[in-house]
């Protein structure tokens, strides 16, 4: 198992807890793990998801994944993520609704602009 990651940024941190919460209702819905756990599959794609927020390289300044210009995701785990959220979104508003609103309002956010890599003048 891998070290637990340290956000250092609120936003951040919220943006983590949100993926957790996420996961964890949409595991106890789909796949009804023991309690207070997760199955293996949903526990490897919310390691996967915080991993890809700790290496985000817009850090605080980033809007949500889904507005990002730079996909960072594998394809296969970028899917996945989008049926967790698209079942878990609409349902974070009862069991979880500040951190369901605050995502939709970090939606709104203009997605940053990556960097412009040019070649070396010869």
């Amino acid at each position: 198992m891998n070290p637990p990651l340290i956000f250092t940024h609120p936003r951040l941190r919220r943006e983590a807890q949100t993926i957790q919460a996420m996961t964890a209702l949409y595991c106890r819905e789909q796949h009804s793990p023991p309690a207070g756990s997760l199955c293996a599959d949903c526990q490897e794609l919310q390691e996967y998801a915080l991993q890809r927020l700790h290496r985000c390289p817009f850090q605080e300044d980033k809007s949500t994944c889904a507005k990002c210009r730079v996909h960072c995701y594998q394809s296969v785990m970028r899917e996945r993520v989008r049926v967790m959220m698209r079942y878990a979104g609409p349902r974070m508003l009862r069991s979880h609704p500040l951190l369901a609103v605050l995502h939709l309002l970090d939606g709104l956010r203009p997605a940053p602009q990556p960097a412009i890599r040019r070649a070396p003048k010869a």
